[in-house]
């Protein structure tokens, strides 16, 4: 290990960083200034496809720009296929997810390089291979300018964090509105890592690390993944690169205005690339190096700790890919899921935190209080550290759920996703449980593109339902059920229902004309005694609803003949019978 650190601190210091030898990057050439353009970063990893065999690089998918979203394969024999992984480990390294944070981008760079020529890196390549997206947005790479982050401290030039659609790509990875995101779904699935790292530069407060971390959020995670990340990944990783005088904490997400008034785990949603990954329990980090701090020290940080997370998997390569092995079985038996979290704010441990005193001073600008971090009175305390998240809702299994085919997009999504499926091949009249959507609100203006559903809470029926030859059974024995219980689950943080897949649910098609209806409604409570004393009792205990006669039709249309059973009906069944149904 010692031997490692004073190889890596020769590597890391720039101004000699392989002096006199070529593939040198714009970043060392303009010393840590710079940050290589879409062009220049694809032709540098074309030279190396060109001169190592350990390097590959792929046109993996298209993005919405238009542009191919390349995967560089290093490994120690230059494998092109994952049937070739063998037992070796399987990391994954997204970057320019947000081009004006590019850290990544010149740290990964620099990285393939040394891997290939340093003889002690190429030693990490005996268990592990790694795949890189130089650039995943690339369309935000390439609207270059010099502003967008207005509190970064450089380089010159970088990219903007819209893609070319003014999609902000780390809220797509469920909802895939995005060509980008599909390529993505289609990269990860084909190679499905152990291990997966997306490369950002933070926002917020001021402190004393160069990089903060956002390991997959445990309590999404089977135990034993999490306990592993947790006790021993996290730990190792931020001690090895303390002793390297690189400073690194834990996200600064605070639940006060400023850290020393606490901070929490950052409960990443399935719409992010962690919160994704840990859909199928590939343990993940978000790194986010420090925006204040000047750009060759993020990039070197990133470097550093990408170098150190790839000698730590090829020494644990075997327990790394044994527990998440076992995760994914795990969660191919699992009986239920949860879906949604809350914050515990019971559980407090204590983190050593180095920051800056922060005061409010008067502005010279607003005549307001204007926060300050004073540099000049840097601490170190014990501030409270909230880790954990507890589930407000779980989800049941069940044998299958049946989707009817004309909904393709959420089909294709699903084997995008490499969900397994078997169509019926004959029709047939199911007794499945069902939702109905009675109660959902929505955000009252769009958030990346969709109008999402804040609040969901269905009631459940089990009805006789109608289905065809070729609507889609996914039976739920699969390494991903986590994932499908996700996305077809309503109440789920990040389901398709909740980002509008199935809106058309929403709205009625048929109505009633209140003169007409009025005499069939008399008619009805006259026979029915049941619907009577319900609609009595509504008129006593809401007065709203005793002034609205329109409302008071309405209660009896819905409970009449001529209500639309698929109105606010869920499309998605589940089916909680035997294996036996009539699939190809």
């Amino acid at each position: 290990m010692k031997k490692l650190l004073l190889s890596l601190c020769t590597l890391l210091s720039f101004s000699s960083f392989l002096s006199g030898q070529e593939l040198l990057i714009p970043f060392e050439q303009s010393n840590g200034k710079e940050t290589a353009t879409y062009e220049e970063a694809i032709a540098f990893y074309q030279q190396l496809d060109d001169q190592y065999a350990q390097v590959r690089m792929v046109e993996a998918g298209i993005s919405d720009a238009g542009k191919p979203i390349h995967l560089v394969l290093i490994s120690r024999e230059g494998l092109s296929s994952p049937v070739e992984l063998g037992d070796r480990l399987f990391l994954l390294i997204n970057n320019a997810i947000h081009p004006g944070e590019p850290c990544g981008v010149d740290a990964s760079m620099m990285l393939a390089r040394d891997l290939v020529r340093d003889p002690e890196m190429k030693a990490y390549l005996d268990h592990v291979v790694i795949g890189i997206i130089p650039a995943y947005n690339i369309g935000g790479m390439l609207n270059r300018g010099c502003c967008s982050r207005a509190n970064q401290d450089g380089p010159a030039a970088y990219g903007f964090r819209g893609n070319a659609r003014n999609y902000d790509l780390n809220r797509d990875f469920i909802k895939a509105d995005t060509r980008n995101a599909k390529s993505f779904a289609e990269i990860f699935h084909r190679w499905l890592p152990d291990l997966f790292v997306d490369t950002h530069t933070t926002n917020g407060a001021d402190y004393q690390a160069d990089l903060t971390l956002i390991p997959t959020q445990q309590d999404k995670l089977q135990p034993d993944v999490a306990a592993y990340m947790q006790e021993n990944l996290v730990p190792g990783l931020i001690e090895q690169m303390g002793n390297m005088n690189i400073p690194v904490c834990p996200y600064v997400n605070s639940v006060g205005r400023t850290p020393d008034q606490g901070i929490a785990d950052f409960l990443d949603l399935p719409r992010y690339s962690s919160g994704y990954a840990a859909l199928f329990q590939t343990m993940s980090f978000i790194t986010e190096a420090h925006m204040l701090k000047a750009f060759d020290a993020r990039v070197r940080a990133t470097y550093v700790f990408l170098a150190l997370l790839i000698q730590k998997a090829n020494q644990d390569y075997e327990r790394i890919t044994s527990l998440v092995d076992a995760a994914r079985r795990f969660d191919q038996e699992a009986e239920d899921f949860p879906v949604r979290w809350v914050l515990d704010k019971n559980d407090t441990t204590h983190l050593l935190f180095a920051g800056y005193e922060a005061t409010y001073l008067e502005s010279e600008l607003t005549g307001g209080q204007r926060l300050f971090y004073d540099r000049s009175k840097p601490y170190k305390k014990y501030i409270p550290f909230y880790q954990h998240y507890l589930p407000t809702d779980f989800v049941s299994v069940p044998e299958a759920y049946i989707i009817p085919q004309a909904y393709t997009e959420v089909i294709a999504q699903l084997k995008r996703n490499g969900v397994l499926m078997e169509s019926l091949n004959e029709d047939i009249r199911l007794e499945v449980e069902v939702s109905y959507m009675d109660e959902v609100k929505s955000m009252g203006r769009p958030y990346e593109g969709h109008f999402y559903h804040t609040e969901v809470n269905p009631r459940l029926d089990t009805q006789a339902i109608q289905f065809y030859a070729g609507d889609q059974v996914i039976w739920m024995d699969q390494i991903r059920n986590r994932f499908i219980s996700h996305v077809l689950e309503p109440v789920a943080q990040d389901s398709y229902f909740r980002w509008n897949y199935f809106d058309g649910v929403l709205m009625r098609k048929e109505y009633f004309s209140p003169y007409v209806f009025e005499d069939a409604a008399v008619e009805m409570l006259g026979e029915n005694p049941g619907l009577r004393e319900a609609f009595e009792e509504k008129k006593a205990t809401d007065s709203t609803f005793v002034k609205n006669p329109y409302a008071q039709l309405n209660f009896i249309y819905q409970r009449s003949p001529y209500a639309e059973p698929t109105y606010l009906r869920y499309p998605v069944a589940r089916w909680w019978g035997k294996r036996n149904l009539p699939t190809r």
